[in-house]
């Protein structure tokens, strides 16, 4: 008898549960896009332009695929790919994201698939950003394009993790593809992309504990000059540099042989507009007329204007013959 009354009390019990609950619909949160001013990483200023972010937040992190502009023929779209981890608990329902290092193997596997039908070699120059050492990787296709493959992982030192702090890592990968750009290009935008998101709370701080000031700095006798190590000789370009303009000049006049530069002290005398007709008691001079004359010639005559010869100039007898 009483199991009989235990089983009814939970049925009432069930039936009163299913009356109260609302019934509403709820979408489970997986990937979605959002504004480009949400992105977590904005590439340098020149480009390339954002396409579109989307972004999937996980328990203990979130990941975003920023589409970049694409001009190339090699199949596949140019992104930024941004991974944060750490207990920020943005979206406990979904998982955590596996907390992995960067490892040769897996990056292998990467380059392989960024680029299809490029051949990627990995460069093993030591290179170093604003925000700590990245590798890359570059190749060409057959139709010239250019391609870069780089990764990079912002993680605290060893050291730093001791103190119960500095736990959150960042990942990044760059895949860029230009028709048109070199690779040095290309890889100014790893040197001049920017890291606009953080963590919640110094706990999972990727960057670890700032460095210390110089020991020089307000030191007697350590002098510091402004282009001593301040500066460098060739930094590396932010942004797709601009294609140099073809300027087409015309071509410059020819000048005849018998044209002299004046003598010192004497005023350059002004060249001639078209043909010109000794005046009257000016030596004759043997020279032909320029081939420029012609069409001033012809002009001259379709107006009704009749230019005497020179040898009609000077002599009253002459004249008159030529007036015949």
């Amino acid at each position: 008898m009483r199991l009989r009354k235990t089983i009814s009390l939970v049925a009432v019990a069930g039936m009163m549960a299913g009356c109260t609950s609302t019934g509403g619909v709820r979408q489970p949160s997986g990937p979605e896009a959002v504004a480009p001013e949400k992105a977590l990483v904005l590439p340098p200023p020149g480009g390339p332009s954002i396409v579109s972010v989307v972004e999937r937040k996980r328990g203990n992190g979130v990941e975003q695929t920023i589409s970049l502009f694409t001009s190339s023929s090699v199949p596949g779209q140019n992104f930024l790919k941004v991974q944060f981890f750490g207990a920020s608990g943005a979206n406990p329902g979904t998982g955590n994201a596996g907390f992995s290092m960067i490892n040769e193997s897996g990056i292998a596997r990467e380059v392989a698939r960024s680029a299809p039908g490029v051949p990627m070699a990995t460069s093993a120059t030591f290179l170093q950003n604003a925000y700590g050492p990245f590798g890359y990787a570059s190749g060409h296709s057959r139709g010239g394009d250019t391609c870069i493959y780089a990764w990079q992982q912002i993680r605290s030192s060893t050291a730093a993790n001791t103190q119960a702090r500095n736990f959150g890592m960042i990942q990044l990968r760059l895949r860029l593809c230009d028709a048109r750009a070199s690779e040095r290009q290309l890889l100014g935008i790893v040197y001049g992309y920017t890291i606009s998101g953080t963590f919640d709370g110094a706990v999972w701080n990727p960057y670890g504990n700032p460095p210390p000031a110089d020991g020089a700095l307000g030191r007697t006798g350590e002098p510091i000059y402004p282009d001593e190590g301040g500066y460098r000789a060739s930094p590396m370009p932010i942004g797709y540099e601009p294609a140099p303009a073809i300027v087409t000049r015309p071509r410059a006049a020819v000048r005849s042989a018998s044209t002299a530069q004046p003598a010192q002290g004497v005023a350059a005398v002004p060249a001639p507009i078209g043909p010109r007709v000794p005046l009257p008691g000016a030596p004759l001079t043997s020279a032909r007329p320029d081939a420029a004359a012609a069409p001033i010639e012809q002009s001259v005559r379709a107006i009704g204007v009749t230019v005497p010869s020179p040898d009609c100039i000077g002599d009253a007898a002459m004249t008159a013959a030529c007036r015949r």
